[in-house]
């Protein structure tokens, strides 16, 4: 059965499918919740997005994270969990994201949650990397990849976020690197947005966009 046809039959009656979303940080939780709260109610694939913590699922996803692109990682996230799971009354959505310098290669990248170690607090790594960074020249990019297991079958959307490396960081919203990452469309860094802002152009709303448009296209 094809995901287009799943999603029609379970918008049309009344048992969808719970949402997995196969990660414990609370922020990447909060804008997926907060992007599908503002679809149309009638227009929902899901009937509740739920996190690990959620659902008690003990899985370390530290174990299969271990892919050379963020495509390989979100795959590897999303089957491990749907596999654990063992039920059909759940779809998975894992995503893997990061950031791309180009003044240092790439660098984080598909290494940005383990960058200097997973337990350095995020303030360091920042000063590690501003530290490195050139007076010009410092563009970059969010890039997230979402899979989505479902019926067995595993659907995957990537987007980018292009921006630059600010000079300092700044703002207390968000998660991650988004205090040193500037968004010249606001003259704002991506911590200073506010949810809806982040949401409307960041990499992780508009790989959800992407999802959402194919579901319904």
């Amino acid at each position: 059965m094809g995901l287009l046809t799943l999603m029609t039959q379970l918008t049309a009656s009344n048992p969808m499918k719970k949402l997995i979303v196969a990660t414990r940080n609370k922020g990447k939780v909060a804008e997926i919740k907060a992007f599908l709260e503002g679809v149309a109610h009638d227009r929902r694939p899901f009937s509740d997005v739920l996190s690990l913590d959620d659902i008690g699922l003990c899985l370390d996803l530290d174990a299969v994270e271990d892919g050379a692109t963020f495509e390989e990682n979100a795959a590897k996230k999303a089957v491990a969990v749907r596999e654990a799971m063992k039920s059909d009354e759940y779809a998975v959505l894992a995503d893997d994201s990061g950031l791309e310098i180009d003044a240092l290669g790439g660098e984080p990248g598909v290494d940005s949650a383990n960058y200097m170690g997973r337990e350095t607090p995020y303030p360091t790594r920042f000063d590690a990397i501003l530290a490195q960074m050139p007076a010009a020249g410092r563009s970059a990019r969010f890039v997230c990849v979402m899979a989505l297991a479902l019926e067995g079958e595993i659907h995957i959307f990537r987007r980018e976020m292009e921006g630059e490396i600010a000079h300092k960081s700044a703002g207390e919203s968000g998660f991650g690197y988004d205090p040193i990452f500037y968004v010249p469309q606001y003259n704002k860094t991506a911590a200073e947005l506010t949810m809806e802002q982040k949401n409307a152009i960041s990499h992780r709303g508009r790989a959800l966009k992407a999802l959402m448009e194919w579901v319904f296209n």
